[in-house]
Order: structure tokens, then sequence, then C-alpha cells
């Protein structure tokens, strides 16, 4: 028996099909090749088309059923993950209307802003655990407010993985997980909030039919299943955040354990049995993918919007011919602290650990007679490391204990640059599981089909690859994250 796993990312679709009984990744592959065009039609927007997801859905699949040759009736279930906080809007004919504003899109900071204060901080943070901030629902006031003739047209709201899932289905749903992190999800009373609704003018026929995470969602249609070259009736049985799906992947589904990935943006993502919240919003609280009411599961989450970009952009730059490992290996020729070079990382858009502002990427202490492209590569890799640090410290503010922390091995954590420097600073030590976020969306597609009697079951064969333990300078990183800390506070004061 096998399950399927959807990973929609900003930058590519990724599919895994895993043998049911062994919890055997057969094949993970991605479309397209390329990372997907993301739209920036004014300064601090980000739009993708919600129909450019499917199609290279749809050719993803093929392709991985090509590669395979996989019995098509032995698939069992079909599992959904995808990127945060986006807004898709449907007519009453499941058109797309508008592009999706997604999560990097900056526009609404202070439609969010201005909601905070009128709702109330204090009501604010113990009902919704957060701001308003730049998430889901101001996003729609956005939409409400600039474009009224599209917002009059909408039949349905949803986040980038409902979207998927009606794709697939043919029927519109979501989940509690999925309304929360759109900010619409009142802790207290359960319910979708009624304070945010009626501040920013929402009707409540505008949500879908709310289901479980770990259910049977709707059957693939057999439209759809023409299209991805599968059968029709395979059940959609699980659907979570990309962040929530991580943490589950990794096997962080109870209190204390934690979870991290250095993607696009980086996120360090701990679990609580209560729901918790920062006065200033700079971590965000989300129901956990096994959050219930008996079951109070609250995933806390750190995210650094500039971290693999950063990465990535001083490839372009300074390394286009370079590979990530050739790079790493001049970077690991520079000692720690880069000679003095500091790089700030937040270039992608406003931070919220740093209440939603906008203060640009940075690069400072260059020196035209000692520096050149290695201490860039060090100083990129350290300055990212650095912020995911700073966060840490206000996990750990919060109660947080961030003794292991597990992540993949598909990502920043594969530098040994970037993994030691945050493992001596946060003191912790970090497992380096070798999953990925659509092995584990197809996983837990396992759980309400009957083929594991639990998500901690369903996860229950991943393995350790590597283990990054604290390294013995430790005054070394603290002198160079001083000065790092330092700059920061120069451009924030």
């Amino acid at each position: 028996m096998y399950l399927l796993g959807y990973d929609v990312g900003s930058s590519s679709v990724k599919i895994a099909l895993v043998e049911a009984a062994s919890g055997k990744v057969i094949e993970v592959v991605k479309a397209p090749e390329q990372e997907m065009e993301i739209s920036a039609p004014e300064a601090s927007w980000a739009e993708q088309s919600p129909e450019a997801w499917w199609q290279y859905a749809c050719e993803g699949t093929k392709k991985l059923l090509k590669a395979t040759q996989t019995d098509l009736a032995k698939v069992q279930a079909i599992g959904i993950s995808y990127q945060m906080h986006g807004l898709v809007v449907v007519d009453e004919d499941q058109n797309v209307i508008r592009p999706s504003i997604i999560w990097c899109d900056s526009r609404a900071v202070e439609i969010g802003n201005e909601a905070f204060e009128a709702i109330g901080a204090e009501q604010c943070l113990a009902c919704l655990l957060n701001s308003p901030g730049n998430f889901t629902a101001s996003k729609l006031k956005w939409v409400k407010d600039n474009e009224p003739e599209a917002f009059a047209k909408i039949h349905k709201i949803m986040l980038p993985g409902d979207y998927m899932a009606m794709k697939m289905t043919g029927t519109i749903s979501t989940t509690i997980s999925g309304l929360s992190e759109g900010i619409f999800w009142d802790f207290k009373k359960n319910a979708l909030s009624e304070e945010v609704l009626s501040h920013f003018g929402f009707s409540e026929d505008l949500f879908p039919e709310i289901k479980e995470t770990f259910s049977v969602q709707g059957l693939l249609h057999p439209s759809a299943a023409q299209e991805l070259g599968l059968k029709a009736d395979i059940p959609v049985t699980y659907r979570a955040g990309d962040q929530p799906n991580n943490a589950l992947s990794l096997n962080v589904l109870n209190p204390g354990e934690v979870a991290a990935t250095g993607g696009t943006s980086g996120v360090v993502y701990g679990v609580v049995d209560h729901p918790v919240y920062d006065l200033k919003s700079r971590v965000n609280g989300f129901a956990h993918v096994n959050y219930t009411q008996s079951n109070t599961r609250i995933g806390v989450l750190l995210c650094i919007n500039g971290a693999g970009i950063q990465n990535s952009w001083m490839k372009q730059i300074a390394g286009a011919e370079l590979t990530y490992e050739a790079i790493n290996e001049l970077a690991e020729q520079v000692t720690i602290g880069a000679d003095g070079v500091v790089v700030l990382p937040y270039g992608n858009g406003a931070e919220r650990v740093l209440e939603n502002r906008q203060v640009g990427a940075q690069v400072s202490g260059l020196n035209f007679n000692r520096h050149d492209r290695s201490h860039l590569f060090r100083a990129a890799l350290e300055g990212i490391a650095f912020a995911f640090v700073h966060g840490i410290k206000i996990l750990k503010d919060m109660g947080l204990d961030i003794g292991i922390m597990r992540v993949g091995n598909d990502n920043l954590f594969q530098s040994g640059i970037f993994a030691e420097t945050i493992a001596t600073l946060a003191d912790c030590q970090i497992e380096i599981i070798e999953t990925t976020g659509a092995v584990g969306a197809a996983k837990a597609s396992g759980v309400a089909v009957g083929l594991y009697e639990s998500p901690e079951a369903a996860m229950q064969n991943i393995s350790v690859l590597k283990v990054v333990k604290p390294q013995a300078d430790k005054a070394a990183y603290e002198a160079a994250y001083d000065k790092w800390e330092a700059a920061l506070g120069r451009i924030l004061s």
C-alpha cells in the first residue's frame, strides 16, 4: 500500500510516494525544476497563481508515477502540506478571483496593527494568541478595501492547502489549524472569532466547512484524478500548514519538543500544552496538527523571512558558478565572526520577530583590503544563524525549553557553520533527520484510513542522521553574536 504527500511551497510543489507498511520513501519529486515565479506588482507585495500550484502538482505527480511505475490501485490516501498564511479567494464556480497574496507579502501590516489596537491587545493575545498582524485576515481586509469588485465576488476564502484540497475533491473545507494561522480562530470560545469578523466586516458565510486535520476530507474527483494521472476516489485525509507539518514530519508532536527549518524563511517551532503568547506578538501561537479541545497542543512559531533567501542571494551575487557545498568550504576557511563582516538577513519583507518592521538586509564591516567573498559567505551564514538565536531568546523567555532541536536534512542545517553556531549559542543539541514535508504529509495521510493508529505511530520510523552539539569555543561565537546584535540595535533605534 502506498501513500502520497504534496508539499505546496512558494518555490516548488514536492510530491512524495511512501510505502505505508515500512515507512520507506519510494520517491520524492518536485515541479517545476526551477523556482516558481513570485509576482511583486508593488514594493512589499508577493503574489502567486493558485492555478500554477495545481499545474505543477499535476506535472509532478505524473513525473513521480512514471519514475516509480506505481500500481495506482495501491495508493490509499493523500496528504497535503502548504505554505502558510496565504489568501485564496474563489467564486461560486470555484474559479480563482485574484492571485493569492502569499506569506511574505507585507501590504497588510498597517491593517493588522490598526486591528490590534482597535480590538485590544489583551483581547487579541488572550483569544487569538497573536496580533492580526500581516496574516490572512488582514490580507482579506486589504482586498475588501482596495478591490471591492473582487471582494463582492468571493464565495469562499481559503488557505493555499484548502485550495489544493478543493481542486482534488471538488469540495471546499478548512481546518482549525488553518483558521488559527489566518488569525480567524478564538481559542477561548473554540470558534471563529466574532471580534475579528466584526471588526473587519466579514460574513461567516465566507468561511468553509471545518474538517479535522486527520480525517477523510473528501475523495479524489474523477476529473482531478485524470489531471493528476491517479485513480478516482482516493481519500484526501490530511492537511496542514508547512511549519506544523514540518514539526509532525520530525515527530515533534508533544510538549517540550522543538522543530526547526532553514528554507527560504527560517523557523523554530516548539509545542506547548496550553495557549501562550508574546506581548509584542514577535512569535506566534497556532493550533498544532493534533490540537483538539481535550488535547490542547499549541505550536509556538518563530519565523525569520530572511533566511535561505539571504544565502541564495549571496550565492547569486558572489558565487553563481559555485555549488553550496563549495561555498560552505570557502566559508569554513574564515574564522568565527567573519573577520568583522556582519550581515543582517532581513531583506525579505516585514519581520514579525522585529515587530513587523521592514529594515532591509545590510552588510557592514567590509574592508576592501582584507575581505573577499569567503568572508561574505561566512558572514551570511552566521547572520542567518544569529537571527535564529535572537528569536530563540524570545522563545526561552516565554518558557520554552530548547534542549533538543530536530531539523530536516534538506536546508541550511546542512552547513556546519550554520548548525554549530545555533547549537553553541542556544546551548542545544541539533538532531538532523532524513525527511521532508511531502514525506510527512504522505505518512500523516495514513492515520485517518487506519494504516497507523496515531500520528506518533506514523512517524515512528524516522532516523537521526547526525547530531550537532555545542562547540567548545563558545566565547568566540558570543563575541561575534554581540557584534551582530549591536548592528541590529543600531538600525532598530
